[in-house]
């Protein structure tokens, strides 16, 4: 489930910037936003603030929509899933908004690819197997494209990519839906 919540906050990140497709820097602000919790641990303690900063920098995430997000979070945390059953019988109610698809980057598309083939677990939907993306397979193929601007910064931030890649493909946990 954090990965679809992710998901669509980069869909979100990409419309407000009136863009045609969500880059691998609009996943990551939706991943960090998501699942900063669970994602900390592959950073130092001591500099994950400093972390935070370049991702919200990074992420192109300004002080007000920071402020906001964290409103958004922090309100769907105490409302729960008593919120979601209310929000679902709404939709039955109203039509929906048409919203304009958007479509992955070519680059985060060659991510996502990439996070299909390591992701260590799978689902089955009739006689097809699927993968479950993982946040943290995600970010392990983010920190593995080499010529991306993106992998490098993060690899200056002091990611534990050993430990990142350990979690990634042999995790202790089934993921989380």
């Amino acid at each position: 489930m954090p990965m679809v919540r992710a998901e669509r906050l980069a869909a979100m990140l990409a419309r407000s910037r009136a863009s045609r497709v969500i880059e691998v820097a609009d996943l990551l602000a939706g991943m960090y936003i998501c699942d900063w919790d669970r994602l900390a641990q592959y950073w130092d303690e001591d500099r994950q603030e400093e972390v935070e900063g370049f991702l919200r920098r990074l992420c192109l995430i300004s002080p007000p929509r920071w402020h906001s997000w964290i409103e958004h979070y922090d309100r769907e945390r105490r409302e729960g899933a008593q919120r979601e059953i209310w929000r679902l019988l709404d939709r039955l109610r109203k039509k929906p908004a048409r919203k304009r698809l958007l479509k992955p980057s070519t680059e985060l598309a060659a991510i996502l690819k990439r996070a299909e083939e390591i992701a260590p677990c799978r689902d089955k939907a009739g006689d097809q197997t699927i993968p479950i993306l993982t946040s943290e397979c995600v970010l392990l193929c983010i920190v593995r494209n080499a010529d991306s601007e993106i992998s490098q910064k993060l690899a200056e931030t002091g990611l534990d990519p050993a430990k990142l890649e350990r979690e990634a493909l042999f995790p202790r946990h089934e993921p989380l839906v």
